[in-house]
C-alpha cells in the first residue's frame, strides 16, 4: 500500500494508463486493422502514449477541477 499523500498521483498513473491503453488501442486498430501485428504496435503505441499521458494528466486535473467547480453549484 502507498501512503495517502501519493492519493493523486496514484490514481493519474492509473487514470492515464487506462485512458491511453482505449485511446492508443482504438487509433491502432483504426490505423493498422485487427492483423498479426496489432497487438505488438498497441502495445508501443501505449506506452508512448502513456509516457505523455501521465505528466498531462498530473498538470491538467488540477485545471479540470477549477473549471468544473466554476460550472457546479453548490447545495
Amino acid at each position: 500500500m502507498i501512503p495517502a499523500r501519493f492519493a493523486q498521483i496514484a490514481f493519474g498513473f492509473i487514470l492515464s494508463g487506462l485512458m491511453s491503453l482505449l485511446v492508443s488501442g482504438i487509433s491502432t486498430l483504426r490505423a493498422v486493422g485487427l492483423n498479426e501485428a496489432f497487438v505488438g504496435l498497441w502495445l508501443s503505441n501505449w506506452t508512448a502514449s502513456w509516457l505523455v499521458a501521465f505528466p498531462a494528466v498530473l498538470v491538467v486535473a488540477p485545471l479540470a477541477r477549477r473549471l468544473v467547480a466554476k460550472l457546479v453549484r453548490a447545495d
